[in-house]
């Protein structure tokens, strides 16, 4: 004769360990699917929205440069220290601005909420030098008397009167080396 009563139930520790390796799998699940991404999602906004005050402050420290010198330069060195040394550009950040009410300060201040002229030097996210460009220009000019003898050649070297700057990892650019029209433009505006 069968019994009716006999169990066939698995051991409560089996159904326990079931129960804490499906709470784990969901943990996991939800980290990847749901937690994960966003931080990286966060992350990134940080460090275009960062890359961009970055060049926005070079840009306003190329137009300053180009303003007192009357061409640019491709050396972020010169620029930061062209910042900070510089009475010109510490009378125009300690300026006001009547018509505005406001600071005629032309340089975001970064994340942080401050304006730091070191952070100019690297991008936040690989930590690697903004790329600075400046153009170059040769034009050459014929002098020739009535005879129609050519006289002499006038070469004229043009340096700086365009700069171009770009985040190596991709979060835009300012300025054309080619083209006047976007000369002090950024590429996300």
């Amino acid at each position: 004769m069968v019994s009716t009563s006999s169990k066939n139930e698995d051991p409560w520790y089996i159904h326990a360990g079931l129960y804490v390796i499906i709470a784990i799998l969901t943990f996991l699940l939800i980290k990847v699917a749901i937690i994960d991404p966003k931080a990286e999602m966060d992350a990134e906004n940080y460090y275009k929205k960062e890359a961009r005050l970055r060049m926005t402050n070079l840009k306003e420290a190329e137009i300053l440069y180009g303003k007192k010198f009357k061409y640019y330069t491709n050396s972020i060195e010169k620029l930061v220290q062209f910042i900070k040394t510089d009475k010109f550009v510490d009378s125009v950040m300690q300026a006001f601005d009547s018509t505005t009410m406001k600071p005629a300060n032309p340089f975001k201040l970064l994340s942080d909420g401050k304006f730091t002229p070191d952070s100019l030097f690297r991008t936040p996210k690989s930590q690697r030098p903004f790329i600075v460009q400046i153009d170059t220009s040769i034009t050459q000019d014929t002098v020739i008397n009535r005879s129609g003898k050519v006289l002499r050649v006038d070469t004229k070297k043009l340096i700086g009167t365009k700069y171009y700057i770009e985040d190596p990892d991709g979060y835009g650019s300012v300025g054309s080396l080619s083209n006047d029209a976007l000369k002090n433009t950024a590429s996300w505006e």
